[in-house]
């Protein structure tokens, strides 16, 4: 009997949790031909959504071409241009004779070289010129999208995942504005860009003087709710013939805080020891105690990389502080001084096995709606607002500010400070 239960491989069909409202989201994005950044902490689910709302939209509408590239592994601009290129040929044929006829009709002033596997029936095509040698090579892979729905009478979506990896590219920004200056122009393609970093991914996507700025709608995937979970297991188990109780579930949840990857890692060691008659508490327990013991070296592997005041600082956001530069905060948990917290919080997110999320309220989406270019800066429990002197405007600057729950106005600190917030104040919508 197949285990009901898939973690660290795309699930399909009854092995995907809920997502309802990010599905519909990206489905009318997809359809609109709107631009989409998505994040979220590894292995929450994204890279499953994106593929479900792909097959959908592809089945339902034939006019619409779903291309998925993984960059994971490009290190450079070249291999980029290498791995997106294949992959729209992929997307946009269906025979080995159309990817090879589709390489020479669109690509064929760039020497490109089409191999095939004799084991696996695999093709790949690679390009005999340096890139670097060829001014135009870069601008016709990067219009390949458009040029391809124009030929077609096709809408393209291009899905683009663990994209913060640009950002290890020899000239990073450059290359930023290379591609958005070809996208931007596209009319009949639409970009859907994500990864799990992020700092990085904010900086790229919601920084004033970055190229990405305002590219498009910015999705945060969030834990999946408890109850969804409770009625995805229950559900799960009895698919099988098995039996456990919507508290035993909500258990399972609970041990793993919702989070997607390990609940279903949970579940599944809970359902190999559950007998016929049904889960108990100590089938739960027993299956994670076991569960901690796989990970207990990947843990210590991951504390070993870290320092003991980054250490300290995950145990004081694992306690759900908020203040950390209180003082009772910086001595009991040896953080030293507030100054060393944003190098603390800096470099714990910019370890890749590392994510947490931070106490309280979050602001999806910040827009400057009239007034100077301002800038803002987010902190641990607090966010900064600056408009630069030069860019100041002869009327106020109105910002727009949305959070992912009500919020609960404390006031705020500086020049233009009053009992309400900034200048003329705080309105809530």
């Amino acid at each position: 009997m197949d285990t009901p239960f898939l973690y660290g491989r795309i699930a399909e069909n009854e092995n995907f949790t809920n997502r309802k409202s990010e599905t519909e989201f990206l489905e009318k994005n997809f359809r609109g031909l709107i631009n989409t950044i998505i994040i979220s902490p590894r292995r929450w689910g994204k890279t499953s959504l994106v593929h479900k709302v792909a097959k959908l939209v592809s089945k339902e509408n034939k006019d619409i071409i779903v291309c998925q590239v993984d960059i994971f592994n490009c290190r450079t601009e070249e291999e980029f241009y290498t791995v997106f290129a294949n992959s729209l040929l992929k997307s946009t044929t269906t025979i080995w004779e159309e990817f090879v006829s589709g390489v020479k009709k669109y690509l064929g002033r760039l020497a490109p070289v089409v191999s095939i596997s004799d084991a696996t029936q695999t093709y790949e095509l690679s390009f005999g010129i340096d890139f670097k040698d060829s001014r135009l090579s870069y601008d016709e892979i990067l219009d390949l999208p458009q040029v391809i729905a124009n030929d077609t009478k096709k809408k393209i979506v291009v899905c683009i995942d663990e994209f913060q990896n640009i950002n290890e590219y020899e000239e990073p920004l450059a290359f930023q504005r290379k591609l958005r200056s070809h996208w931007q122009k596209h009319t009949s393609v639409c970009y859907c860009l994500y990864g799990s970093k992020r700092h990085m991914l904010l900086n790229i996507f919601n920084n004033y003087g970055m190229p990405f700025y305002k590219f498009g709608d910015i999705l945060f995937l969030s834990k999946i709710e408890r109850g969804e979970w409770v009625s995805f297991i229950s559900r799960r188990f009895s698919s099988t013939g098995k039996k456990i109780s919507d508290e035993l579930s909500g258990l399972i949840a609970d041990k793993m805080k919702n989070h997607p990857y390990y609940t279903q890692q949970l579940s599944q060691q809970v359902w190999f020891r559950t007998p016929d008659s049904g889960c108990t508490q100590k089938n739960v327990e027993e299956a994670f105690n076991s569960l901690i013991d796989q990970l207990s070296l990947l843990f210590a592997n991951i504390i070993d990389t870290l320092t003991p005041k980054q250490i300290n600082f995950l145990l004081a956001v694992a306690d759900g502080v908020s203040n950390f530069s209180s003082k009772e905060v910086l001595t009991k948990y040896k953080l030293g001084t507030s100054a060393n917290i944003k190098n603390l919080r800096k470099a714990t997110l910019e370890k890749d096995q590392i994510t947490f999320e931070i106490p309280g309220n979050t602001m999806e989406k910040w827009e400057v709606i009239s007034g100077g270019k301002a800038e803002l800066t987010e902190e641990i429990g607090t966010f900064s607002i600056s408009v630069p002197i030069p860019e100041r405007d002869s009327i106020d600057t109105i910002l727009k500010l949305t959070f992912a729950e009500p919020i609960v106005w404390e006031g705020c600190k500086g020049r233009e400070n009053d009992v309400y917030g900034l200048a003329d104040g705080l309105k809530e919508e």
